[in-house]
Order: structure tokens, then C-alpha cells, then sequence
């Protein structure tokens, strides 16, 4: 049954030939309508009867010989609203889009997974559902339609994983507890009163207005969140005036806010609407604010994180497999580790000075990683069906 876990080359070039066929053909959130079919036809390919409980999705589960407890592991499918500039035979054909993110691999890995256990049902000790989500980029996204429509229903974990540019490529990194931050959004237009710029002592600048603000706001996280609190705001929107002798009448920014504790969350909703409060106050403006929450902090399960970095030992050598880092990008795979225990692994894909960082238009992976993924994801899943009857 050992044996069973081993990948065949021939998979292993199969799943190459997924991802590459995926990263041709890129389509943005809420629109994976092509790559819905196209892995539709796959697991019907294995035998599998793939469902969609948002009608954006595919699920399938494969159950084995025996009954048993339920894991899901699952993928993204979309794509970014960028152009692609790898040059790779496989380019992206869709203007505009790419697969910038490496979703396409995280497809492929999970393909992998459902067709290597079509081949052998009887290593399944219960029910392993296969998730390819649509919209992991967007807010709100896709998971979170897909608890609310009753994916989990069941389920006793989940598992999912992402190809990592931050780590050197080769290395697998696991961490308990929060691993990918909360991120919010917030926007605020100040209304000020424009004139022309050689008068504005008749004017009420909202640019200046602004600037003050901006900087204002950029203290919160040195000043008013704990040291020991990793949290980041940034602005990287602004918008004001047409003209270059013109002070407008309105001015616009925006950006988000990144966190792991809960309060600090709440002290940035505070903090930024103090300090909008004040500013306008002192110079005479007004403004409107608007905070949008997005995907909690995704936390892992400490027990079932430390189960699966125990199965990528059977596949990686020692040195491989490291202590992950905390990240402040966001990622709504947190939504579905604040309903059930969970565990998300991170695939180095990075080499300094030759890849480039996700969402840039020369992004890519690390093609051998998907093999381990894939094999990480299967022990995982397998195992854990094994010892939770």
C-alpha cells in the first residue's frame, strides 16, 4: 500500500500538462467559466460526478471502499487583470489576464491528487471532496459563497496549499497558528473648496487636506499598534485635480490594512476615522468614510499543520522542510479555517535575482514542486481518513 503514495513520471508529466494548459487559458474572478468545464471534464475523465454549489464551482467527491470521515482539499481557479511577459511557449492567449498567481499549478496539484486516487479508491478510508473554488481574488470571494451554500457541510477538515515565491524553491514551509493576515479595505474622499492656485488663501485644499491625513494615518501602525502585532496600512490609491494650476474641490485615497489580532482590526476602524475627524476639522473640510472588511486571518491548525508537515517528510528530505513565515497578504482559504480545522502549506517556488514576486507580469513556478505538492496533499488526505474513523 506504501507504494500506492509513489507518483508515476507519467503523472507527474500529466499534471505538467494540466497547469500548462490552464495557464494558456486564464480567466478572471467570477468568470472561470471555461476552466469550470475544463475540469469538469477531468474528474468525469476519473470516473468522478462533479456538483457546483454555487454554480461558479466544481466539487466532486471520491469515496473509497470503506466508510469514513470527510477531508476536502481544494484549488483556486482564477486569474489576474495582468498581460503576461514570460515569454513561455504556454503564454497566456487571453489579453490581459494571466495566471499570475499560481492558481494554475494549485489546480494541477489537486487534479493530480483525484486522478492518482480514481486509480487507487481502496486507499480512501472515507470521502475525500475535491474543491476548485472560483474567485480567490476578489472581495468578497469565493469561499466564503461556498460555506454559505453548504460546502463543509460534513466535513471534517480541509487542506490547501500555494505555490511561494517568498521561499527559496525546493523548501516546504508549515506554521501553526495565524499564517496569513486579515486585509481590509478602506476609502475616503475629502470635500474641500477648490479655486485657482494663486489664491488658495480662498480655498479650502483638499489635497493638503490629504497629505496630512496620509501621513497621519501611516503613524497608526508605529505608534498605536503594539510592536509585537505585525499590522501594515498602506495607501495605494490617490486621486485629486485635473488641472495643474487648479485646487480641486475634492480629493480621493485609499488602501488596506493588514493584521492578525482582532483588536487591531478594530483600532485601525478607530484610528482612521479620528484622524479623518480632526484633519478635516482643523482645515475646514469634510469627508466620507467607508471600511470594508475582507477575508479574516487565516489560522492554521496547530495538530493538523503538524500532521501534514509530518507527511511531507515521507516525500521531502529533512532539510526541505522549513518553519514557514507569517505573511500580511490576504488569502480566503481563512475563511474555511474559522469553520473547521485546517492546514495550508506553502511550495517554494522562489530563486533570488531570476523569479519574480506574484501579480507581476513575468511570474512563474517552479513546475518539479507541483509533484511534491501533490504527493504532500494525497499522504495528507489518505492518512488522515486512516487514523480518524
Amino acid at each position: 500500500m506504501a507504494n500506492n503514495y509513489e507518483l508515476p513520471s507519467e503523472l507527474k508529466e500529466w499534471i505538467i500538462k494540466q497547469r500548462r494548459y490552464l495557464h494558456k487559458y486564464p480567466e478572471l474572478s467570477h468568470r472561470e467559466i471555461k476552466t469550470r468545464q475544463y475540469i469538469r471534464e477531468q474528474l468525469e475523465q476519473m470516473n468522478l460526478r462533479p456538483v457546483s454549489y454555487t454554480g461558479k464551482d466544481v466539487v466532486a467527491d471520491l469515496t473509497g471502499s470503506s466508510t469514513g470521515p470527510v477531508i476536502a482539499v481544494r484549488a483556486d481557479m482564477d486569474a489576474l487583470e495582468v498581460e503576461e511577459e514570460t515569454g513561455l511557449p504556454f503564454a497566456s492567449e487571453i489579453p490581459g489576464v494571466m495566471h499570475a498567481c499560481g492558481h494554475d499549478g494549485h489546480m494541477a496539484i489537486v487534479l493530480g491528487v483525484a486522478k492518482h486516487l480514481s486509480r487507487h479508491p481502496k486507499m480512501v478510508n472515507g470521502t475525500v471532496r475535491f474543491i476548485f473554488q472560483h474567485a480567490e481574488e476578489t472581495v468578497p470571494g469565493g469561499a466564503e459563497e461556498l460555506i454559505k451554500a453548504g460546502v463543509l457541510d460534513g466535513v471534517s477538515a480541509i487542506l490547501g496549499c500555494h505555490l511561494w515565491e517568498p521561499l527559496p524553491k525546493g523548501k516546504t514551509g508549515f506554521l501553526g497558528g495565524p499564517v496569513m493576515a486579515g486585509a481590509d479595505r478602506f476609502s475616503v474622499s475629502v470635500q474641500g473648496k477648490g479655486g485657482h492656485g494663486s489664491m488658495p488663501h480662498l480655498t479650502v485644499d483638499p489635497v493638503l487636506v490629504s497629505t496630512h491625513a496620509i501621513q497621519q494615518l501611516y503613524h497608526i501602525v508605529s505608534r498605536q499598534v503594539a510592536p509585537n502585532y505585525p499590522a501594515v496600512l498602506s495607501i495605494g490609491e490617490l486621486k485629486m485635480g485635473s488641472a495643474y494650476n487648479i485646487i480641486p474641490d475634492k480629493a480621493y485615497f485609499s488602501g488596506t490594512v493588514r493584521y492578525f489580532n482582532p483588536e487591531v482590526q478594530k483600532l485601525f476602524q478607530k484610528n482612521i476615522k479620528q484622524i479623518m475627524e480632526g484633519v478635516c476639522t482643523s482645515f475646514g473640510a469634510s469627508y466620507d468614510f467607508d471600511y470594508d472588511i475582507g477575508e479574516p486571518p487565516l489560522i492554521n491548525d496547530d495538530s493538523l499543520i503538524n500532521f501534514v508537515r509530518k507527511q511531507a517528510e515521507d516525500v521531502l528530505p529533512s532539510g526541505k522542510i522549513v518553519p514557514a513565515q507569517q505573511s500580511l497578504g490576504g488569502e480566503d482559504f481563512a475563511y474555511y479555517s474559522n469553520e473547521i480545522p485546517a492546514a495550508y502549506f506553502f511550495l517554494g517556488i522562489g530563486d533570488p535575482g531570476k523569479t519574480y514576486g506574484h501579480h507581476h507580469p513575468k511570474f512563474d513556478i517552479d513546475e518539479e514542486m507541483m509533484a511534491a505538492g501533490t504527493e504532500i496533499l494525497l499522504r495528507s488526505a489518505v492518512n488522515f481518513l486512516k487514523t480518524n474513523q
